[in-house]
């Protein structure tokens, strides 16, 4: 697992896509540009958790190394140092993966 060097805030958090497939099942090679963007990724950093009005800390229900499902058009894209990741709420998490 890479380290990384954002923090997210509040409910958001940081994910690394998994890669997109290169074949089809009938075994034909995807292009780039036909690729579709990948909805499964592992968590590398997760927020505090979103700040309720009762001014304390609400849990987060996903933690560092779980592997998740979340929307197609979900967060952010982002590159640091060469390396690509999603930052997103954790409301956008459909699923984690056991």
């Amino acid at each position: 697992m890479a380290k990384v060097k954002i923090k997210p805030l509040d409910d958001r958090i940081v994910i690394e896509q998994c890669e997109a497939e290169e074949t089809t099942a009938g075994g034909i090679v995807l292009p780039d540009t036909a690729k579709e963007k990948p909805q499964r990724g592992k968590v590398l950093a997760v927020g505090p958790g979103k700040l309720l009005d009762s001014g304390n800390r609400g849990t987060m229900g996903v933690k560092v190394g779980d592997e998740v499902f979340y929307g197609r058009y979900a967060g952010s894209d982002v590159e640091i140092d060469g390396n690509r990741y999603v930052v997103l709420k954790e409301t956008d998490v459909l699923a984690v993966i056991e």
